[in-house]
Parts: C-alpha cells; structure tokens; sequence
C-alpha cells in the first residue's frame, strides 16, 4: 500500500515533533499546578461559607419560631446558638407583632487562618402568635 507524500510526511514530522518535546508536558503540569491549588482551595472556602450561611439559615428559623411560641429571650437565643455554628452572634428583636432573629458568624479557611473572613449572616422573622403575653 503506497501512502500520499503529504500524509507520509505528517506522520514523520509528528513523530520527529513527539520525540524533541517529551519533557514539555512536564514543565506545563509544573506550572499550572500551583494555579489548580489555589483554585481548588477558593473553591473549598466557598463551600465552608456557603455551608456556614445555611446554618445560620437553620438558626435563625429556630430562633423565630422559638420567640414566636413565647419563649423567654434567653431560651431562644440559647436555642439558635445550639443550631448554630461556632462563634456566631445571635440578636433578637421582639416587637408587638413579629419577632426578629439575626445570626451572624466569621468564616475563616481552615487551611488559611492568616486569611481574612468572611461574615455571613441570616434572619428571620416570624409573627408572635395571638394571646401571648410579655
């Protein structure tokens, strides 16, 4: 079987290609490692923040529900800082109708605690139930 000249000849010139420029792929994945880790780490404290967020979410629903039922303060924002996360700052404001819930919290890489945080917050708010006395 007799091949055209121009394939014959990219099939050479692909393997000459190959043969001086083995160590290139790496020098490439050696470059383009610390970039795929910094990547991989901000994706990592995105997610710690976002799953961060969500507890707050889930507190400060406790805490509104808690409040709205009649609970004392205290009891509610003991209640929202079980749900919370660690180091969060639980606020409740009660009015003549609704009761209001904030939890806050800092989060910090725990692989960079050099980093700065980041402060996600949540609220809610809840309307007091008919009947109940201050």
């Amino acid at each position: 079987m007799i091949l055209p000249v121009s394939v014959t000849f990219s099939v050479i010139s692909s393997v000459l290609l190959s043969r001086r420029s083995r160590g290139s792929v790496t020098a490439e994945t050696a470059a383009a490692l610390p970039a795929l880790m910094v990547v991989l780490g901000a994706g990592l404290w995105a997610v710690t923040a976002v799953e961060a967020r969500l507890e707050c979410v889930d507190a400060a629903r406790a805490g509104a529900r808690a409040a709205s039922r009649g609970e004392p303060l205290e009891r509610v924002r003991g209640g929202a800082l079980s749900v919370a996360p660690a180091g969060a700052v639980v606020a409740v404001t009660r009015s003549a109708e609704t009761v209001r819930v904030e939890v806050s919290v800092s989060v910090r890489p725990r692989w960079g605690a050099s980093l700065p945080g980041v402060t996600v917050h949540a609220a809610a708010v809840s309307v007091t139930e008919p009947g109940l006395e201050r």
